[in-house]
């Protein structure tokens, strides 16, 4: 049996689920009252929207003073201030007042002169019908891509698909809200889009083809990674590799760890010569300076044995020789340092003149007065 022909209406009908402060400045609209009043016919209205609709905002663009306004004053609830409604929602509500038919419908959205008459067709349907029909009025067009400016002022293109999943899966719409759809429902229509997935969803990146060391001459990895897609000049690596196309010899590992290690054992040997010269001269320097020493330490100890045996056999003289030298030498002493004392000048004015004596000075000064207490004595 086919389909009644007759659109039911879903929700309050007297308000078309519009935001009542969207739909107060709608029927408020002088554009609504006087221009969309004279509109009588379904054709008329699509003719109206082919020429006046430019995006698929409430409101348009600058009129909308949001700023600041929080929780029961924010703009979504339809209690803040209000603005300029758009021409698109004036000629949607008017759409809703010509009661159009399920016929009618289907032509706005099949429409091919402009992608807002769709749009509009869209709007409609999700503000009216039923949740549990949206699926079916949505479901042959989530694939639709015709692209759309919905914002005012242009900057944000999207395809006809990208709306009606953003309309099945979220109610914000640009300071609106579109009506609730009850939760079971609202599952089951996450549930269908994940199961039906866009088109233009992201394939995961093709992994370029790895290239062996072996096969790749110096200087074509760089122009492979710079002009991408394994393509260099003149046709890339691709068109320099044919079937007939010469080889390099396989790569022997082997040969190369040995190289390797002759070259790190040479560089070795380089840094450890120059150190190992300056090492051995310096040990043969060492040992010329100790075989050096080695004659003064003998001959020092030599003549320490040498005045050992001096003083052995001074000690073994008699002890009546050793007095007697001594006596003789204290008498010369003293007749010595008497003649010293009668020769040397007095010095005493020096010392009242405030010149600093000398060591020898003062001995000189005590001996002198200790002489004259001696002679004082013997006169006594």
């Amino acid at each position: 049996m086919a389909p009644s022909n007759i659109l039911p209406i879903w929700g309050n009908e007297q308000t078309m689920n519009l935001n009542n402060l969207i739909l107060t400045n709608i029927q408020s609209s002088p554009y609504f009252k006087v221009n969309l009043y004279q509109l009588k016919t379904y054709h008329e209205v699509i003719d109206e929207i082919y020429y006046k609709v430019s995006h698929l905002e409430p409101w348009e663009k600058g009129s909308r003073k949001t700023a600041g306004q929080t929780g029961m004053c924010g703009g979504v609830r339809g209690v803040g201030a209000g603005g300029i409604v758009s021409s698109a929602y004036c000629l949607l509500y008017k759409l809703y007042t010509l009661k159009l038919t399920r016929k009618q419908l289907n032509g706005l959205l099949t429409h091919a002169d402009s992608p807002y008459i769709r749009g509009l067709g869209f709007m409609y349907i999700r503000y009216t019908q039923p949740p549990v029909d949206l699926w079916e009025w949505f479901e042959p067009y989530l694939d639709d891509d015709e692209e759309v400016d919905v914002k005012a002022g242009g900057g944000n293109t999207m395809t006809i698909g990208e709306i009606l999943r953003q309309w099945l899966s979220k109610l914000e719409w640009y300071a609106t809200l579109f009506p609730r759809i009850p939760v079971p429902v609202q599952k089951d229509l996450e549930i269908k889009l994940r199961q039906h997935p866009p088109p233009y969803a992201a394939q995961p990146a093709k992994q370029e083809e790895h290239i062996p060391d072996e096969e790749v001459s110096f200087g074509e990895a760089e122009r492979v990674s710079k002009h991408g897609g394994g393509q260099g000049h003149r046709g890339g690596i691709s068109s320099r590799r044919s079937p007939h196309s010469r080889k390099s010899p396989p790569f022997d590992i082997a040969k190369a760890i040995e190289k390797e290690k002759s070259r790190q054992h040479r560089d070795r040997e380089r840094r450890h010569s120059p150190s190992r010269d300056r090492h051995g001269s310096r040990s043969k320097d060492r040992h010329r300076s100790r075989s050096r020493d080695r004659p003064r330490r003998r001959s020092r100890s030599r003549e320490r044995r040498r005045s050992k045996d001096r003083s052995l056999q001074h000690n073994s003289r008699p002890r009546d020789h050793r007095r007697s030298r001594s006596r003789d030498r204290g008498r010369h002493h003293r007749s010595r340092s008497r003649e010293r004392i009668h020769r040397l000048p007095d010095r005493s004015h020096d010392r009242d003149r405030g010149h600093r004596e000398t060591s020898f000075e003062r001995d000189l000064r005590r001996e002198r007065e200790r002489q004259r207490k001696n002679g004082s004595l013997e006169r006594v």
